[in-house]
């Protein structure tokens, strides 16, 4: 107790080891629907269902354990929601590339991450790009879960005439997502902990009393991540010319995580007079490895999870919090039979509540400027509609420069913003599609 005391200054924080580890465990169960969800979406790229579960597990372990250790925060890592989506629906199935392909993009972005953590030219990147759309780049990510999320219950299904319709709402399956949805936000409303997995859960088992899906188990030896380990195709994501992909998945990542950090830490109270947060470099670099180490084992970017603030809610405030969810998604590690025995129907709910608050974004945009307001909303529509968070990006940069520009107020765009609108527009002429 008294190393825990030492290295992690619990006093200095005003926490003890038992506030600390229950802080974990609460972090783990609010977050513990992605080792069920991320294995799921990436199936749909052809990936093994079974090793992208140990890969969600591991990656979460190794980067909520960096956090915890190189950091001393009390935020947690795992594969990002709408990331792991891109990865499949925009890149592999839009976009044709193999699945191989796709995890090589995101190794790429996970060393650029690096580097940019490593060299002192984070913050300037983080500060040259307009908060309007930083915050509508994560609302229409939330909007493109969400459209993904009506998909799989079985909501909106596509049509010949008008692209998407209403789907059969009295099927099975559906009432059961609706359900779960329903009840996923009034236990989520009651502070409940963990109410997104229980909602996943409790479908998921009444799906199987109707007969609707299978039970598989639910304790097991860990499967082989063999089928997704090292199978990243670096060079092939630079042959392929994925820049663009590769970017996109840089550029949410970099953010997501700076603004999950800064906003969980304000609420911990950790951020210096300035309002700063201390050690931010060792924090990017936690997030930076998990996505290196997450893409050789197999998975999409690994980022920090705003669920970490459930912890934090419940006391924690240094790295031990971290360390307590990490060991338990090692844990988590042996049960796989139950994670392939959840069907889509019974995360849709979540990737729908997920959209829900990732949607709040919008409201903090400038709805007094047309100049603010009208480049976010066309990047937060265009990544569901055109069903890639890429193309919402660029058309989001490039809308915002031209309108600033020709509304006779260009010094207020950033250089760095001109330079990525004039190379989207290069991309869209020259690299359609």
């Amino acid at each position: 107790m008294q190393q825990l005391e030492r290295f992690f200054g619990l006093s200095a924080h005003g926490t003890t080891v038992r506030t600390e580890v229950i802080a974990g465990v609460t972090t783990f169960l609010t977050m513990a629907y992605i080792i069920f969800v991320n294995p799921m979406i990436l199936a749909d790229a052809g990936m093994d269902r079974d090793a992208v579960f140990v890969a969600t597990c591991l990656a979460a372990a190794i980067g909520t354990a960096v956090m915890a250790l190189a950091a001393n925060y009390p935020i947690a890592l795992a594969p990002g929601m709408g990331l792991n989506a891109f990865f499949t629906y925009g890149v592999v199935l839009g976009m044709g590339n193999s699945w191989q392909v796709a995890l090589g993009a995101v190794f790429v972005s996970g060393v650029i991450f690096l580097l940019l953590s490593v060299l002192p030219v984070r913050e300037w990147i983080i500060n040259a790009i307009p908060r309007s759309l930083k915050m509508a780049i994560s609302a229409g990510i939330g909007l493109f879960l969400g459209i993904i999320a009506l998909k799989n219950a079985g909501i909106v299904v596509d049509h010949p005439a008008t692209l998407v319709g209403l789907g059969d709402l009295t099927a099975h399956t559906t009432v059961l997502a609706m359900i779960g949805f329903v009840a996923m936000v009034a236990l989520d409303r009651l502070k409940v902990p963990g109410a997104i997995i229980i909602a996943i859960l409790g479908v998921s088992i009444v799906g199987m009393i109707l007969g609707e899906s299978q039970f598989g188990g639910i304790v097991s030896a860990p499967p082989s991540i063999a089928p997704t380990l090292l199978q990243m195709d670096v060079f092939g994501a630079l042959e392929a010319g994925l820049w663009g992909v590769i970017f996109a998945f840089l550029f949410v990542d970099l953010f997501d995580t700076a603004g999950t950090l800064v906003g969980v830490a304000h609420r911990a109270g950790l951020l210096d007079a300035q309002g700063r947060l201390p050690r931010l470099r060792n924090a990017l670099l936690a997030d930076s490895v998990a996505t290196v180490a997450g893409a050789a084992m197999g998975t999409s970017t690994t980022t920090s999870y705003i669920e970490s603030a459930s912890g934090i809610k419940a006391g924690g405030r240094t790295g031990l919090t971290a360390l307590v969810t990490a060991i338990l998604f090692l844990l988590g590690l042996f049960f796989a039979p139950l994670a392939t025995s959840v069907p889509a129907y019974a995360t849709a709910p979540a990737l729908l509540f997920v959209a829900c608050l990732m949607a709040r974004g919008l409201a903090e945009l400038d709805w007094e400027d047309v100049t603010e307001y009208v480049p976010g909303v066309v990047a937060a529509v265009t990544m569901p509609l055109t069903f890639s968070i890429a193309n919402g990006i660029a058309f989001g940069f490039v809308s915002y420069a031209a309108i600033k520009l020709l509304s006779g107020r260009p010094g207020e765009a950033s250089a760095a913003v001109y330079v990525l609108a004039v190379l989207f527009v290069l991309k869209f002429i020259f690299l359609p599609g």
